[in-house]
């Protein structure tokens, strides 16, 4: 798990990971699995530039398993607001 949340990538970064063959673009953040909720990955991210192709082709991975970043997805004041947001709830979890 990252860090520092507000370190997160943005929704729509395209990134190569550690011993990766296919790029991957990321379409979501904090993500778990039902069989193990307790477990949170940083992002969950398709292959790119094929993008959804079901849920056979999405992949959970964390910050430190990325290799390189390709593309940076965009960011505004709606990002902002949610990033802080989730600093803010993760901070009073962790009390």
């Amino acid at each position: 798990m990252i860090e520092k949340v507000g370190d997160l990538l943005p929704i729509g970064t395209v990134v190569m990971l550690k011993n990766g063959t296919k790029k991957l673009m990321v379409f979501g953040i904090i993500q778990s699995v039902q069989e193990n909720p307790d477990q949170e990955y940083d992002y969950i991210g398709v292959p790119y530039p094929e993008g959804n192709m079901g849920q056979d082709y999405q992949y959970l991975f964390n910050h430190a398993d990325v290799d390189q970043v390709f593309f940076r997805g965009f960011e505004d004041v709606d990002r902002q607001e949610f990033i802080y947001n989730l600093v803010e709830f993760y901070k009073k979890r962790n009390q």
